[in-house]
């Protein structure tokens, strides 16, 4: 399974679903570690997101020194 698919398996997630995933994760974690995980989560997708940037800069700076 790539990135690809999975970010289209997230895409295609609707409200009702999201509320279930939500009560999972506090039934699982609870009320006090949800703030911690949630801070963790925005960690991680800032840190992808960097990281995908930097790719796509190496990637255009490779391009450009070809030319």
């Amino acid at each position: 399974m790539n990135i690809q698919s999975i970010f289209l398996f997230l895409g295609n997630l609707g409200t009702g679903e999201l509320i279930v995933i939500v009560l999972v994760v506090l039934l699982l974690f609870g009320g006090k570690k949800l703030p911690e995980l949630m801070k963790g989560l925005g960690k991680g997708m800032k840190e992808f997101k960097d990281a995908q940037k930097d790719v796509q800069d190496q990637i255009a700076k490779g391009l450009d020194d070809k030319e």
